[in-house]
């Protein structure tokens, strides 16, 4: 699949979108037309440096306004056009995208418009382009790619072709099964937007709201499926509008999108394999056809198994082994090499990192996932562009594949085992006696904060890399602004990441002002928070106002509900089971929580969230 990028989705000027396309490995670009005015470089320079960095010039656009305005106005586009077709011989450029009319249509008259784009088209032929015509999804006559590449038909200029955007597409809800339908030779280029499903007008939608694939809620596989079995075989191209991804550093964007057109390949090929083309029933060899255009696969890996561990990071860890040891934590020594400490509960595994800058303050610096094969799934996330985490090992010491996540959480995958032990624990040796069988844990879920210019950069990666899937995000309300939540897990719910967005406020310290955490399941909570009250441990106060909502909410048993507010547990409840919960202080930037889930309870005890957010304001603000 030959891979583009219009040069609208990323920022910085005209010479640092191409070097940083190039950079992430694209086949080509688009020119957006602004890009080329407001640069310094002359269109023969963007020639020259085009072709010194490897890239085809694929489309220059857009052209707007073109078709169902009045002789006078037609005269004066043409002009416009002919202008465009000299600059684009200048460029080394043959295709140019024209866009249905929004402005200055004032004909409804396909018989018209038809006409119209034939003289275009055979303008464009003198110069030896050619004419991609596209249906904006808020055209004022032609909103429907059908509707578009009907007045191609229409027209019949060898010139004049269509090009099918997956946003206008999809936007509109429109059936995308009669793009195989399409005659391929008029398909002239295909752009592919995600984004999520909003409810807005389609314009503003289109202008701010886009994302690269996998990283909204679009089915592009299926379409990107159509465009494969329609017989197309020229650019698949990315045109995504986003204030973000304009705002954030050029080279990163350029690297995140190329990422997204590998997943949607391998996605695209997953989908033809599961969905049988339309077919006469005699016809069965149309299951097993092979198309012109050819999609490339990744190594296959499964979803994580669970947690192996989490690392935290500090240059004073103290206060973290106090906290730790209050929760119930064993210590289980220090590694023979590094100056790392291991603290257990169950199967519920803490990496203390002593190797922090000085005066670092606590953070989650890494998670280990259990994975199947984990040099054939860094092999897999290593072509999905992540970054390598390089690591020193010694002899007999077990070899980490890490990969580097958005948001410099180191990720590394390890190999799981069928009881889920860890077989590098005996690396660490020293720690203290433990007096018996010890609490029973395993880690729930981990909440990372992310920074708001990676924030869908991160969805996709989990996605694609470790084979998680989004849930719907939720917002929830804090003193702050409203903190977005991205839940993505496994399956089996053995693994559950927790993205969150800061507020705006905050962004720019996300991790210093808003904190992570992660979560450890017990058995008995009850019980768990009475012996940590015991050891000293401080939990996160809940101000009586929420036990007396709670009461009036559930109607709780009075005895439960005074266990509940004595030791500052908070509880949820759906049709499917219940959630208990308590948090401890925060330090650094990290706090921890401990969950009991009862019966088939799925969520995160998402109504408490407010409440959680307001005490650690308060508190942070108070210190």
């Amino acid at each position: 699949m030959r891979t583009g990028i219009a040069t609208v989705c990323l920022s910085g000027t005209l010479k640092e979108k191409m070097q940083a396309c190039a950079i992430a490995g694209f086949d080509g670009i688009e020119i957006f037309e602004q890009d080329l005015v407001t640069s310094s470089l002359s269109p023969e320079e963007v020639r020259k440096m085009a072709a010194d960095l490897g890239l085809g010039l694929d489309l220059y656009q857009p052209f707007r306004d073109f078709d169902g305005v009045t002789p006078d106005l037609l005269k004066a586009n043409l002009k416009r056009a002919e202008a465009k077709f000299n600059l684009m011989e200048r460029l080394g450029m043959d295709t140019i995208l024209v866009c249905s009319n929004v402005a200055t249509a004032t004909i409804d008259d396909d018989q018209l418009r038809a006409e119209q784009l034939a003289e275009l088209a055979a303008l464009a032929g003198d110069h030896g382009v050619k004419v991609a015509y596209e249906a904006l999804a808020w055209g004022k006559y032609v909103n429907d790619y059908e509707h578009a590449y009907r007045l191609v038909d229409m027209v019949g200029h060898p010139n004049l072709g269509t090009c099918l955007d997956s946003f206008h597409i999809l936007s509109r809800d429109w059936d995308t099964a009669p793009i195989e339908d399409i005659n391929a030779e008029k398909i002239f280029f295909v752009q592919v937007a995600d984004a999520p499903k909003l409810s807005m007008d389609v314009l503003s939608w289109s202008r701010h709201y886009r994302v690269f694939p996998g990283e909204g809620q679009f089915e592009l596989a299926k379409f990107m499926g159509h465009v494969v079995r329609a017989g197309y075989t020229g650019p698949v191209s990315l045109e995504v509008f986003n204030d973000v991804f304009r705002q954030s550093d050029t080279e990163r964007t350029a690297v995140d999108a190329m990422r997204s057109l590998i997943w949607l390949e391998e996605q695209s090929a997953k989908w033809l394999a599961s969905t049988p083309a339309a077919a006469a029933p005699e016809d069965k060899a149309a299951t097993r056809r092979r198309y012109p255009m050819e999609l490339a696969t990744l190594p296959k890996v499964n979803e994580p198994a669970g947690f192996n561990f989490a690392e935290v990071k500090a240059d004073d860890t103290a206060q973290l082994e106090k906290l730790l040891g209050q929760l119930g934590f064993e210590f289980e020594g220090r590694h023979r090499t590094k100056d790392v400490q291991l603290w257990t509960m169950g199967q519920a595994r803490v990496i203390i990192n002593e190797q922090a800058p000085h005066h670092a303050e606590p953070a989650i610096a890494a998670l280990g996932f259990d994975v199947d094969s984990p040099v054939i799934a860094s092999a897999r996330a290593q072509q999905l562009k992540a970054p390598v985490v390089a690591r020193k090992v010694q002899a007999d010491e077990e070899v980490f594949q890490g990969i580097s996540a958005p948001d410099s959480t180191e990720i590394f995958l390890c190999q799981g085992s069928p009881d889920g032990t860890a077989a590098w624990t005996h690396e660490f040796g020293e720690g203290l006696e433990h007096a018996g069988a010890g609490q029973t844990a395993v880690i729930d879920h981990v909440n990372l904060a992310q920074p708001w210019q990676h924030f869908d950069e991160a969805v996709l990666f989990y996605t694609s890399a470790l084979a998680l899937e989004p849930q719907p995000f939720a917002e929830v309300p804090s003193p702050s602004g409203l903190v977005r939540s991205q839940v993505m897990q496994t399956g089996n719910k053995a693994v559950r990441l927790v993205l969150n967005l800061a507020p705006a406020q905050q962004a720019e310290k996300a991790r210093k002002t808003y904190q992570e955490h992660i979560a450890f399941a017990v058995d008995d909570l009850v019980a768990t928070a009475r012996s940590a009250r015991d050891r000293g441990l401080e939990f996160l106060q809940i101000p009586a106002n929420y036990y007396e909502d709670l009461d009036a909410r559930f109607d709780l048993e009075p005895g439960f509900l005074a266990t509940l507010k004595e030791l500052n547990l908070l509880y949820d409840r759906d049709a499917s089971g219940e959630f208990l919960h308590f948090y401890t202080a925060t330090v650094g930037s990290v706090f921890f929580e401990m969950v009991e889930r009862r019966g088939n309870y799925d969520g995160y005890g998402a109504p408490n969230a407010p409440v959680r957010h307001a005490v650690q304001y308060d508190s942070l603000h108070r210190a």
